[in-house]
C-alpha cells in the first residue's frame, strides 16, 4: 500500500472519530438536560374520582373543577344518606379526608349528631340537584332535597346545602372546611347581595 494512501485513510479515521466524540458529547448533554427537566416537572396523574365517568387530570397540589365537584358530590351523598346502621361507617369514611385544622371540631360535631340520630333512630336521604364550584373561594356547593324520617314520624323534606372547601395534597383530596345548612348556597355573590341588603335596611329603617 502506498504511504500517501495510508495517511489519507488514517486521517479520515481520525476525523471521523473526532466527529463521533463531538456528537456523543452533544447527546450526553441533551440527555442530562432532559433528565433534569423530567425530575423538576410535576407529575400529572390521570384518575377517575367518584361520580365521574371521564378521566380527569390531577397534579400534586391542584385539580380541575370537575374533580373537586365530584369529590364534593361524593361527600354530600355520603353525609346525606345515613341510617342508624351506617352512621359509624360514615364517620370513619369522612375522618381521613379532614384537614388537621378542622378534624377535631368536625368529628366531635359528627359524634354528637350520630348519638342523637341513633337514639331517635332517624334516617336521612339526600337527593342532589345542583353542584357548583366557586373558583374564587375554592368552594364546592352541593344542593338538594334532604328527607328525614323517624320510625313513627312522617318524612320531613327540606332544602339542604353542603359546602366544602377541598384542597389537593400529594394527589389526595383534603377537606379544609365543611358546612351544612338549610337554604341556598352561600356563594360569594350571595353573601355580597346579603351584605348590601343589610346595609340598605340599616340605612332606611
Amino acid at each position: 500500500m502506498r504511504l500517501s494512501v495510508f495517511l489519507q485513510s488514517w486521517g479520515f479515521v481520525q476525523a471521523e472519530n473526532r466527529l463521533h466524540r463531538i456528537l456523543l458529547i452533544g447527546l450526553l448533554a441533551t440527555n442530562v438536560i432532559t433528565a433534569f427537566a423530567a425530575l423538576r416537572t410535576e407529575r400529572t396523574v390521570i384518575m377517575i374520582p367518584p361520580n365521574l365517568t371521564e378521566k380527569v387530570e390531577i397534579s400534586r397540589q391542584e385539580a380541575s373543577a370537575q374533580t373537586k365537584e365530584a369529590w364534593g358530590l361524593f361527600l354530600a351523598q355520603l353525609l346525606g344518606n345515613v341510617t342508624p346502621n351506617t352512621l359509624d361507617f360514615v364517620g370513619s369514611a369522612i375522618s381521613p379526608l379532614l384537614s388537621s385544622d378542622i378534624h377535631r371540631e368536625i368529628i366531635n360535631a359528627m359524634n354528637d349528631q350520630i348519638s342523637a340520630l341513633k337514639i331517635d333512630k332517624i334516617s336521612t336521604s339526600f337527593t342532589p340537584n345542583q353542584v357548583y364550584f366557586e373558583k374564587e373561594t375554592n368552594k364546592v356547593f352541593v344542593t338538594g332535597q334532604l328527607i328525614t324520617k323517624g320510625p313513627n314520624d312522617k318524612p320531613e323534606s327540606s332544602f339542604r346545602t353542603y359546602e366544602f372547601q377541598i384542597a389537593i395534597v400529594n394527589y389526595n383530596p383534603v377537606v379544609n372546611d365543611l358546612d351544612v345548612y338549610q337554604g341556598e348556597p352561600k356563594t360569594k355573590e350571595f353573601l355580597e347581595m346579603q351584605k348590601q341588603m343589610e346595609a340598605s335596611t340599616h340605612a332606611n329603617p
